[in-house]
Parts: structure tokens; C-alpha cells; sequence
């Protein structure tokens, strides 16, 4: 399978009055595409700083990120917003939903900053409610949504340009449990069934069981990488 993401020997140093912190040590390696891969670590290990060099959120400081083959450097600001909105998609702990719109309309609205023609939005949006299974929610206010159906809006947000990853930033900290695991199962199935790229961000165990591979982070570096065979493999590791 090809690489989607490589990363070699990267560090992420932030300068606050003349103080350095070191996020980032020098982390390295590959994701390839079809990979569901969770990085767990617990506050300040680096995961979220990570996640933000990762998905062109912010620049890493020293080392080499390559993303479909390019780093950072081989794209414009415009091609670079150009992959964040049509290669990648971003599920947040928040929603980040207008709450006073439909379903249809919020997933719509990646497809607006897209440039796809207005007459095919429609079907697209449908057809990524339709993989997260709220087409009966369709012209429902998000505001009218509990906070389970809230995330799955912000799945099919981000699966409506069809991207190569999507980034899942602790994607049920703001849930129950049950809740969470609807969650954690629709993004398990696009994994398996569609073949989506996932990186999953989080500190729970209970998520991080529906993962191929588990990227551990502490004080900024790899404490280790273990791939599983099997959701079942993946709760035997966390029971050891």
C-alpha cells in the first residue's frame, strides 16, 4: 500500500518569551492508506501537537513531513488550504457545527468551499449521511441533535470530498459512553468497508481498541508502535 504520511526525525519547538518547548522530539513513521491508527498519550505527551503538524495546522520546526509525497514546502498557502479541504478531513472533540442549520446543510459546506458545482451537492451530502446512517435526520437543526448524532454530522462533514485521511481528535470526549461507541463503530466501518485512511487522536482505551495500530506518545517522542491484527488482539494488548 502507499505511503500517505511520512514523517523522519521530526520536532515541534515552541518560543514563548525565550523559553523553548520541545513538543516535538524527533518522531518518526509511516502511515500507509487503509490504516486505522491510534495515537494515545496522556496531556502533554505531544499527540495533539502531532495532529496539528499532520494536518497543516501549523509547520513542524526541524526534521521531514511528506503528506501524498510533498512536504510542507512543495505547496503554496493556496494548494496547502486546497489538501486540507479536499484531502483531508477533521472530526473535533467540539462538532464545530452551525447549530441552527440542517444536516443536509453542514455537510454541504465543505463541498461550497470545494468548488463543486452547486446542482451535485445535494447527492454527495446524501450520500455521506447515508455511510453514517442519519438519513432520517436530514433536515433536523443540529441543535436538534444529541451529541452521538452531532458527531456522526461531523463525519459525513468530513467524508464529503471523499478525502484521503480523515483526522479524529478525541472524537468522543464530549460523549456518553454508548454514545461514544456508535461513534467509534461508524468510523471502524468506513475504515473496513471503504477503506478510509483514519488517525485517530485519544487518551481513551475503549476508542483506541478499534484501531490497527497504536502509536503511543510520551514527552514528545514514539514510546512505541504496535500493530494489531484484530479489534479482539487490540483489547488483548490493552489487558496487558
Amino acid at each position: 500500500m502507499k505511503k500517505i504520511i511520512e514523517l523522519e526525525n521530526v520536532h515541534k519547538i515552541y518560543a514563548n518569551d525565550g523559553v523553548e518547548t520541545h513538543a516535538l522530539r524527533g518522531v518518526t513513521f509511516d502511515i500507509k492508506e487503509g490504516e486505522f491508527v491510534a495515537i494515545m498519550g496522556p496531556s502533554g505527551s505531544g499527540k495533539s501537537t502531532l495532529l496539528h503538524v499532520l494536518g497543516f495546522l501549523d509547520r513542524h520546526s526541524e526534521g521531514e513531513y511528506k503528506f501524498d509525497g510533498k512536504t510542507i514546502d512543495d505547496y503554496s498557502k493556496e494548494e496547502i488550504a486546497l489538501v486540507r479541504n479536499r484531502k483531508m478531513g477533521f472530526v473535533f472533540q467540539a462538532f464545530n457545527l452551525l447549530p441552527r442549520t440542517s444536516v443536509l446543510e453542514n455537510v454541504k459546506l465543505p463541498l461550497v468551499y470545494a468548488g463543486v458545482r452547486e446542482s451535485e451537492r445535494d447527492a454527495i451530502a446524501l450520500k455521506a449521511i447515508e455511510s453514517v446512517g442519519l438519513m432520517h435526520r436530514i433536515q433536523h437543526e443540529s441543535a436538534q441533535l444529541s451529541g452521538g448524532e452531532k458527531q456522526r454530522v461531523a463525519i459525513a462533514r468530513a467524508l464529503v470530498n471523499n478525502p484521503n485521511v480523515i483526522f479524529a481528535d478525541e472524537p468522543t470526549g464530549n460523549l456518553d459512553s454508548k454514545s461514544g461507541q456508535i461513534v467509534m463503530d461508524t468510523l471502524q466501518n468506513l475504515n473496513e468497508k471503504n477503506g478510509h485512511t483514519i488517525i485517530l487522536i485519544t487518551h481513551e482505551t475503549y476508542t483506541a481498541e478499534h484501531a490497527e495500530r497504536i502509536i503511543r506518545m510520551k514527552d514528545g517522542l514514539v514510546e512505541s508502535d504496535q500493530k494489531v491484527e484484530s479489534r479482539k488482539k487490540a483489547k488483548d494488548y490493552f489487558k496487558k
